[in-house]
């Protein structure tokens, strides 16, 4: 019906959306690995390795997104090169483009998390627990005196 070239694009928009999107979310990812490496990730609701491991301390939450941040800064960087390369593709290239920056995306986030975990449940819980389970107390059989 058009000539190669000569018609309305359905993919440009499609492209432009999907390109603007996964640029921005890698340069989120790429913000969120930085932070966690540096050890500036403050615990918060939305972003980070998020298990109960990770959330019992600060320290548990420090460690787990340190050892996570080179697997976060990858899914960044593999999420602005597709952002990057659906730029102004159209058909099947941005099909196989989308497809294989989320795959790779997903996978690396995955062991990111795992990863984080598993350090995490290492991470020591804070402070010494009470022996007796009075605490800053002396126990002296039938009750508990202030020392």
């Amino acid at each position: 019906m058009f000539a190669s070239g000569s018609g309305p694009s359905v993919f440009g928009p499609v492209s432009g959306l999907l390109g603007v999107v996964l640029l921005a979310a890698g340069a989120g990812l790429l913000v969120v690995g930085l932070l966690g490496w540096r050890r500036r990730l403050p615990r918060n609701r939305f972003v980070g390795i998020r298990t109960p491991a990770t959330l019992r301390s600060e320290a548990a939450f420090s460690a787990a997104n340190r050892v996570a941040a080179p697997s976060v800064l990858a899914a960044g960087a593999v999420c602005a090169a597709g952002g990057a390369l659906t730029l102004g593709t159209g058909g099947p290239a941005l099909a196989v483009i989308v497809t294989i920056t989320g795959t790779g995306v997903v996978g690396l986030l995955l062991t990111a998390g795992m990863l984080g975990h598993r350090v995490a449940a290492t991470v020591p819980l804070p402070g010494p627990l009470p022996s007796g389970g009075c605490a800053g107390c002396t126990c002296n059989g039938g009750g508990c005196t202030t020392t």
